[in-house]
């Protein structure tokens, strides 16, 4: 905490403002579009690396934040102010940090994976700053920041080896998808009987109910995905940049729109039950990884006739 306010007595205005911009680069959305925009448009085999580590990252936090229920820096200590545009953003336990273990995830994937030189600076240095972010607007400690930075970051190295040699042994994918929907399995049972404590946050634990089943079913959508571009799909990512522009934006928009509008109907379907984000998000992985990719030949082919 006395980092922490120390960073309390320097914020200004500006700052504040800039904190807050640079902290919704660790969101969800834009793990979605780093990653979906990889998995289309450059290098499917990068796309699945930023995906898994995503998803693996994302249930051992979800995980440890059930696990210890450490309360917000300002439940910790009632004196304590946080810059009040991030308070609505920062729901749940606070150990560890979401957003930075999202930040490294998908910046740090991309760092380590890309060729050119300025775009890795470009990464590591945005991963940086959205860390530091979550810490200047007072909503994690720096111990909530560190353990999702180490994560992150061994995830990253022990992952990538899997998806360097995806190609010539296709068969090392399917140990770690496998791998990953096991954890997948484990997170799930673990919020759905563990005894929790009395002192356990009703809130937080539906949140994190409701995460174990969107996780399940977007790694099994990912199991999916690969499995049929191995036997039938072999999808090209190369097209000219209208071709990449069209099948980016309108394929981002169908994505959207079946997480959004199935909600209702698979919610009803369900009676309310959270499994309906388990089919949602599996839905949602299907179109995005078996069924718009094979629509890519038209995309690159209809751009070079209008080119």
């Amino acid at each position: 905490m006395e980092f922490l306010r120390v960073l309390e007595g320097i914020r200004t205005p500006f700052m504040d403002t800039l904190m807050s911009l640079i902290t919704q680069l660790g969101d969800e959305l834009f793990f979605m579009v780093i990653s979906i925009t990889m998995f289309w448009c450059i290098d499917k085999r990068r796309g699945y690396y930023l995906l898994s580590v995503g998803f693996v990252g994302t249930i051992i936090n979800q995980f440890l934040k059930l696990w210890f229920r450490i309360p917000r820096p300002w439940v910790l200590d009632p004196d304590f102010t946080i810059v009040e545009s991030a308070r609505e953003a920062a729901t749940g336990y606070s150990f560890p940090s979401g957003h930075t273990q999202n930040a490294v995830g998908t910046f740090g994937g991309v760092a380590r994976s890309a060729k050119e030189k300025g775009v890795r600076i470009a990464s590591i240095v945005v991963l940086l700053l959205v860390s530091f972010s979550r810490m200047y607007l007072g909503v994690h400690t720096p111990m909530d920041v560190g353990v999702s930075f180490v994560i992150a970051t061994v995830l990253l190295l022990v992952m990538y080896p899997f998806f360097e040699q995806m190609e010539r042994k296709p068969n090392s994918m399917y140990v770690l998808l496998g791998i990953m929907t096991a954890m997948g399995v484990a997170y799930l049972l673990f919020v759905s009987f563990y005894s929790f404590p009395s002192d356990v946050d009703p809130a937080n634990l539906s949140s994190g109910t409701k995460n174990a089943y969107t996780l399940l079913g977007a790694t099994l959508g990912v199991f999916a995905a690969f499995y049929v571009d191995q036997k039938y799909t072999h999808f090209e990512t190369e097209a000219p940049l209208l071709g990449q522009l069209l099948k980016l934006v309108i394929g981002l928009a169908l994505t959207m729109a079946i997480k959004a509008g199935t909600k209702p109907v698979l919610n009803a379907l369900f009676n309310g039950h959270q499994s309906a984000d388990f089919v949602r998000y599996f839905l949602m992985v299907i179109f995005a990884g078996v069924l718009w990719p094979m629509t890519f030949k038209w995309f690159a082919k209809i751009s070079q006739k209008k080119g």
